[in-house]
């Protein structure tokens, strides 16, 4: 049996929302607004709350896309949105997840979104593991916790937030 040990309760969690909030405001404040691509499902969830939380204290104006893709097999199964990619085109993109460990994911995620000449893509995580065996990084990360390759990270997103250790 396993426990679970709390790396970031809910007021942390938001605290490390807000401060990604900021580091985007920052970056992208002259734009007219920009995309939050959150990866499915955790991802999308956290994209959400970014976009609540861009709206309420920076006044960015940030559209919400879900991105689906298979995170076992993701060459098997196309990876879907929830909108037309032509909405995508020449806009700055924020590609959201929860965690980045090999980085599979996220390079997957990526490579899709490419396809469509995009004006930039940012690519924004709440936790960094730094497991890479593919070739990207996040931009903005809430928080980096090297671990070893038999622990786990479960983030849990609900009325309380919070991010485990296993």
């Amino acid at each position: 049996m396993s426990s679970k040990t709390i790396v970031l309760d809910h007021d942390r969690v938001q605290r490390k929302i807000t401060r990604i909030v900021h580091q985007l405001h920052e970056e992208y404040h002259v734009e007219g607004g920009i995309i939050l691509v959150g990866v499915a499902p955790r991802g999308y969830t956290l994209a959400k709350r970014l976009q609540n939380a861009l709206h309420e204290s920076t006044g960015l104006r940030a559209e919400l896309v879900e991105l689906k893709l298979d995170k076992d097999q993701p060459l098997e199964k196309p990876a879907k949105l929830s909108v037309d990619t032509a909405v995508l085109r020449d806009r700055v993109v924020v590609l959201v997840d929860d965690v980045l460990m090999s980085g599979r994911t996220l390079m997957h995620a990526a490579s899709f979104l490419v396809q469509v000449p995009l004006k930039k893509l940012t690519t924004v995580v709440l936790v960094d593991r730094r497991h890479r065996a593919y070739p990207i990084r996040a931009d903005i990360v809430g928080l980096t916790l090297s671990t070893t390759l038999q622990e786990h990270i479960s983030v849990e997103f609900g009325k309380k937030d919070t991010v485990y250790l296993a």
